[in-house]
């Protein structure tokens, strides 16, 4: 009965949901027995599932969600970057090849260029290649609003705690200030991948599971007048911090990834565990109240991840997923 009762709420919040903004899931392909595309995207649609993230433009994916609902964000390779920024006609073949021939009937809302690549030797190029895409839809006359973003991981940050200390390494910040006063600019958020699972995992004699798992009763850390009850949000403060830092502090977030592992590390893993987190995540980003220091922001968020995959590396990397690659669920979670 509180299974069904948990699926129930799930459904309702789903239906419910109009806009402001938008639960996905990962699509990772890193498997050698996963289903074909066509199978999952009906997976989405019967789970009700209305956003997809996509590490690369995969054509047999993009195909299978001609004429669906879905929202989908695209990502580019990493490689891929460099040349889309030191070419404008690099960039616009990219929008030629793996845009033009999807955009009228897949309902393209991101690209996103590169994944957790600030800081790194493509760092550089990312702020250029942003712009060259958005240059390349406007040569092939796309006026749909698709956001062109990039994907930050936690290593952005040189620190993180509390919350108010946050602030990216140099490395970073010396390229994301201009990156992120474009986006802010045109609307566009910067992307980020939260998981509180690792930083519980690594550090468990001084992070509580209650606060990882958004249980905590009480206020866990106090950081001057914010009060943070679970490490999501104190995590998500900690870029909105370091964002402040560099004078940027009104571009908004999404999160491109967060979830929680099912094995791979007991007892820090377990279907129990992934269950809460990732449920108690959906009711947080559903109801609108943001962050301590953004309180009532909304923010699209991608859980991690649909499949588990088993050409990851071996342990938790291979046990983030919602279903199995047959497509049964490793536990009841979406309304299918």
């Amino acid at each position: 009965m509180l299974v069904a009762a948990a699926i129930l709420v799930i459904r309702i919040q789903l239906l419910a949901f109009t806009g402001a903004n938008v639960i996905g899931v990962n699509y990772g392909l890193n498997g050698d027995n996963l289903p074909p595309p066509e199978q999952v995207i009906d997976l989405y649609g019967r789970c009700q599932i209305n956003f997809v993230r996509l590490f690369e433009p995969r054509h047999e994916v993009l195909e299978a969600l001609r004429g669906r609902p879905q929202l989908l964000s695209l990502g580019t390779k990493n490689e891929e970057i460099q040349s889309i920024a030191s070419s404008q006609q690099a960039s616009d073949e990219w929008v030629k090849t793996h845009v033009v021939p999807f955009v009228d009937n897949v309902n393209i809302g991101y690209i996103t260029v590169g994944n957790e690549v600030i800081p790194g030797t493509n760092a550089q190029y990312v702020g250029q290649a942003i712009n060259n895409i958005l240059n390349s839809l406007n040569n092939y006359g796309i006026t749909k609003q698709i956001k062109v973003t990039t994907v930050l991981p936690g290593t952005s940050l040189a620190s993180s705690y509390p919350p108010s200390a946050g602030a990216f390494t140099n490395e970073a910040a010396a390229v994301l200030k201009d990156i992120a006063q474009n986006l802010w600019h045109r609307g566009f958020p910067i992307m980020i991948n939260v998981y509180p699972y690792f930083a519980y995992a690594s550090d468990p004699s001084h992070i509580s599971l209650d606060y990882a798992l958004f249980q905590s009763k009480d206020p866990v850390v106090r950081d001057g007048p914010y009060l943070y009850y679970n490490l999501f949000d104190a995590m998500v403060d900690a870029f909105h911090s370091a964002l402040e830092k560099i004078d940027v502090p009104n571009v908004t977030l999404a999160i491109s990834e967060s979830g929680w592992p099912s094995a791979g590390n007991e007892p820090y893993t377990s279907i129990e565990n992934a269950q809460k987190y990732n449920k108690n995540l959906m009711d947080h980003v559903l109801g609108g109240k943001g962050t301590p220091r953004r309180p009532g922001q909304t923010f699209d968020t991608f859980l991690f991840e649909m499949f588990n995959e088993n050409q990851k590396p071996a342990g938790v990397e291979q046990n983030f997923g919602f279903f199995y690659p047959n497509m049964q669920p490793i536990y009841p979670f979406w309304p299918c």
